[in-house]
């Protein structure tokens, strides 16, 4: 059986991603290069025939981005559809008055001057003088819809054309996501030629690449490696196993302090969340734990993220953010629960929460559903309020979002929940107007105050559920107001000899330390083991109690193509979603392959994987 939630991509997924490939290459010189402003964002999604508005924009490129990679632009495209001539038909049509068919010079600047995302005059009488073919004051939008339209397709087509014209851009493998054209897109490319420009698989793997008995033709600059390496990993399921680090059986009588937090599955796929800072004023014992947190009130409701992996690495607090030492992270498990004990010495720490994505990831379509959840009504006496279900969701957020346990929000805590939400900040005088029109105890808002503050905006939105919607999806819910792209968690500090702080933080700098306290930390308990005949390209295989994760080190001067085949492991879920993947590894880095967890727990699980240089250039 392989990895049940890795299917081989479709020929129509393929067909996909070659559209994207060859989009992203007629912007971009390689697809290595990240997307690094809005503006890019938008021109590129233009040339993919997207039409994005600033709405649009902002809800990929938000205050916490600074870059975005091939593979984000590919889910992207995911979730947003091509402009087609009946959307662009029917917002012309609101603006011509007379209906006529014709549209002109003032009712345009009329619409784009005093409507959504307003123009400038300039630009209006900019678009206006390309559009006004024949000079005659008046614009034909059918036309020019039919224009639009028809340019966009004109410059995807000739994207791919180039892409499937030139060989060097065809042997490159994007992503996690290896080259293979379509059979419907090599129409004047011959057999041979296909042939010679597919990765090569190792020869005992069996997979949808197979070896061709003729000659390469690949250019040297891209040369084809048969050098590969092979892991096989017997686990036993968890249920037969024991904590190797059981709770001490004082623990009541040691100080204990906690906090909550969340991870959020963002839309690029990556997982975020906040970071913790310790303090520990002498040397002392410590048992640190994390875990999944449940939010069910109610018997008959779930939390389904109680299986999701999580794990906390301890690094110290150099003289700046970026210069830390792992110290510690949790290896073993009791229950939900993933633990480290041992001594630290008098200092400060920083905390920092990980989970693999093997659990926590997106879901497919199947599993979305076009109902939604309405969650504003009337009351008998025509006044506005918030439904049963988004009370209920809201009383999860204030859970969550409360991360002291105290009932109460901060300015603090009520800001990291504004710059998850907005990406604003609430500052000391708006939390006194706050504190002047909700519910509000020792400067901090109540659960009571929370619902009065998300009925106001409702009001002033004269019942429209837009901005609760944009809460609620940035929190990790569906329309069905339910919780799949997040999942709470909480941290318990137990020191033997003396009481700890524990603070939350978020740092721009976090997701880099805690990649680079992973790799540390796999490299710390795994010795390397070099691709055969490439000694200088390493694999780092990590075994830990319950999950597997794999490492590439890449010590050339130039960058490295993996293809790493999962396809005889048995029972077990990747963090790439993919049984099959490539991975391209730049010249003279380290980059994290994957990571590996059982798909159930109650069985054993065998982790078998190939790793296979495809090129290197």
């Amino acid at each position: 059986m392989s990895l049940e939630d890795c299917p081989r991509p479709s020929d129509e997924e393929e067909l996909f991603y070659t559209q994207c490939r060859a989009t992203y290459l007629a912007v971009f010189r390689s697809s290595l290069t990240n997307i690094s402003s809005k503006q890019q964002l938008c021109r590129v999604l233009q040339q993919a025939g997207r039409n994005p508005s600033l709405a649009t924009l902002n809800k990929y490129w938000t205050p916490r981005t600074s870059k975005l990679n091939f593979d984000d632009f590919c889910e992207i495209l995911k979730h947003e559809k091509k402009t087609e001539n009946t959307e662009l038909m029917r917002a012309f049509k609101k603006m011509d008055m007379n209906n006529d068919g014709y549209i002109t010079h003032s009712e345009l600047e009329q619409a784009l001057t005093t409507r959504g995302e307003k123009m400038s005059t300039e630009e209006v009488n900019a678009i206006f003088l390309l559009a006004d073919v024949n000079k005659d004051g008046k614009l034909d939008y059918d036309e020019f819809c039919r224009l639009l339209v028809s340019t966009a397709e004109r410059c995807q087509a000739a994207a791919l054309e180039r892409l499937e014209a030139d060989a060097k851009l065809k042997v490159q493998n994007f992503g996690s996501q290896s080259y293979s054209p379509p059979k419907n897109s090599v129409s004047s490319t011959s057999s041979a030629q296909v042939a010679a420009t597919q990765p090569q698989p190792p020869e005992t793997s069996d997979t949808a690449f197979r070896k061709d008995s003729r000659s390469s033709s690949r250019p040297s600059s891209a040369r084809s490696r048969r050098s590969s390496l092979a892991n096989s990993i017997t686990m036993t399921s968890s249920s037969a196993k024991s904590s190797k680090t059981p709770e001490p059986v004082d623990l009541q009588e040691w100080h204990h302090g906690f906090m909550k937090g969340c991870f959020f599955l963002e839309v690029d796929g990556s997982i975020s969340s906040l970071q913790y800072q310790l303090h520990v004023p002498e040397t002392t014992n410590v048992y640190l734990t994390i875990q999944p947190l449940s939010l069910s009130h109610r018997p008959d409701k779930s939390s389904p993220w109680m299986t999701v992996d999580t794990a906390l690495f301890m690094t110290s607090v150099g003289d700046t953010k970026e210069d830390s030492t792992l110290v510690q992270f949790t290896e073993s498990k009791d229950k939900e629960k993933y633990v480290w004990k041992g001594e630290l010495s008098a200092g400060t720490y920083y905390l920092l929460p990980f989970t693999s994505g093997c659990r926590l990831k997106k879901r497919g379509k199947k599993s979305l559903s076009n109902k939604t959840v309405e969650l504003v009504y009337k009351t008998d006496t025509g006044e506005l309020d918030l439904t049963r279900e988004l009370r209920e969701a809201l009383t999860d957020i204030f859970e969550v979002i409360d991360l002291d346990g105290n009932g109460l929000l901060s300015l603090e805590e009520y800001n990291f929940f504004e710059l998850r939400t907005s990406g604003e900040k609430c500052d000391k005088d708006a939390w006194a107007v706050c504190k002047e029109n909700f519910d509000m105890r020792k400067n901090q808002l109540t659960r009571q105050g929370f619902m009065e503050l998300n009925l106001m905006e409702a009001t002033e939105k004269d019942g429209d559920a837009a901005d609760l919607w944009v809460t609620l999806e940035a929190m990790g819910y569906n329309r069905m107001l339910e919780l799949v792209e997040a999942c709470p968690f909480q941290i318990d500090v137990h020191s033997e000899g003396t009481q700890q702080s524990l603070q939350p933080l978020s740092m721009e700098s976090g997701p880099k330390l805690l990649n680079q306290a992973l790799q540390k930390s796999i490299m710390a308990k795994t010795g390397a083991k070099a691709l055969r005949g490439q000694e200088n390209i390493l694999m780092y295989t990590y075994r830990g109690e319950h999950r597997i994760s794999s490492l590439i080190a890449n010590k050339t001067n130039q960058k490295v193509t993996v293809h790493v085949n999962n396809e005889q492991s048995r029972n077990c879920s990747s963090s790439r979603g993919m049984s099959v993947f490539a991975v391209e590894v730049p010249a003279r880095t380290k980059m994290m392959c994957q990571h590996v967890l059982p798909i159930s727990d109650k069985q054993d699980w065998t982790y078998n994987c190939v790793e296979t240089i495809l090129t290197y250039t």
